[in-house]
């Protein structure tokens, strides 16, 4: 798809609009760069060592701290499109039209249900999978799943960096670019003979029971991970209180204030909290007693 976008790239967007995104995005950085949670170590050293693990969970928990709403989101949804039945679908999609009606049909409708639903990555997965169910095409699916590159909060962040005028210009580029890919993956599949034929799966098969089976226990595994990972950064992090990031205490950027230490993601963070200390929750000094106590321990 990068390569289609790339020689797609200049119907869409001239050199000069191009430049003038560079110098809106320029002036749209506010320097706010996070350190990067990572070392140059051995294969061996990455396995034991508490530092390594420890950069793991803080990049763990950032993607987290930035995707759960949409992830929440997209399974609560998908819970919701799944009630309605395939009825509803039934008059969404095309499905007996003569060929290729329906595919191309569907994959410009898959993508608008993507920014409509306004979900991405793994949030998607679950609704692509209910729509399936409801009748859309494998291509109409491909579509659908490529579209996270276009969901609203995205577009908003495009508008803030490149201006509205590049953001349109490419939101349309990566919409043509999603169908054409789409179909080309679509026509290989079906030249291979990979694409499912069989039935479709049912509400109860994308929402079915718990059963104690490999995946019961890969889940508790994937779950005793994630509560491990966050524990790490419960352990050794702290929170950044100007973009409340957490950080890890032993290669934070510190402040010492007031008798206590402040840890920051950057140096924008720490310059931003030094020009106005008493504007963040945690950003007062604490009380005599407080800082007493604090000592004692």
């Amino acid at each position: 798809m990068i390569v289609l976008m790339t020689v797609l790239l200049r119907l869409f967007v001239s050199p000069r609009l191009e430049q003038q995104a560079r110098e809106h995005a320029i002036e749209a950085d506010t320097g706010h760069q996070h350190h990067v949670a990572g070392e140059k170590l051995s294969g061996r050293e990455r396995l034991t060592s508490v530092r390594a693990w420890s950069d793991l969970a803080h990049n763990f928990r950032g993607d987290w701290q930035m995707l759960y709403k949409e992830i929440a989101l997209g399974f609560l949804l998908a819970g919701f499109i799944a009630q309605l039945g395939n009825g509803f679908f039934e008059h969404l999609f095309i499905r007996h039209a003569p060929a290729p009606l329906p595919t191309i049909e569907n994959v410009i409708v898959g993508p608008i249900i993507a920014v409509l639903s306004f979900v991405c990555s793994v949030g998607n997965v679950p609704l692509a999978a209910v729509l399936w169910s409801g009748g859309i095409s494998f291509a109409g699916v491909l579509a659908f799943l490529f579209a996270d590159l276009i969901v609203i909060p995205i577009l908003l962040i495009y508008r803030k960096y490149y201006g509205s005028r590049y953001t349109i210009r490419i939101t349309a580029l990566m919409f043509v670019t999603m169908v054409i890919a789409a179909l080309i993956v679509n026509g290989l599949f079906s030249a291979l003979g990979l694409v499912p034929t069989g039935p479709r799966p049912t509400r109860a098969d994308i929402f079915s029971a718990v059963h104690v089976d490999y995946r019961l226990a890969l889940n508790l595994l994937g779950l005793a991970i994630f509560a491990g990972l966050f524990w790490l950064t419960a352990r050794r992090g702290a929170t950044d209180p100007v973009c409340r990031m957490t950080v890890d205490r032993d290669k934070a950027v510190t402040k010492e204030l007031g008798g206590r230490t402040y840890y920051f993601c950057s140096n924008h963070c720490l310059h931003t909290f030094e020009a106005d200390p008493e504007r963040y929750p945690s950003g007062t000094a604490p009380a005599a007693h407080d800082h007493a106590a604090h000592a004692h321990h």
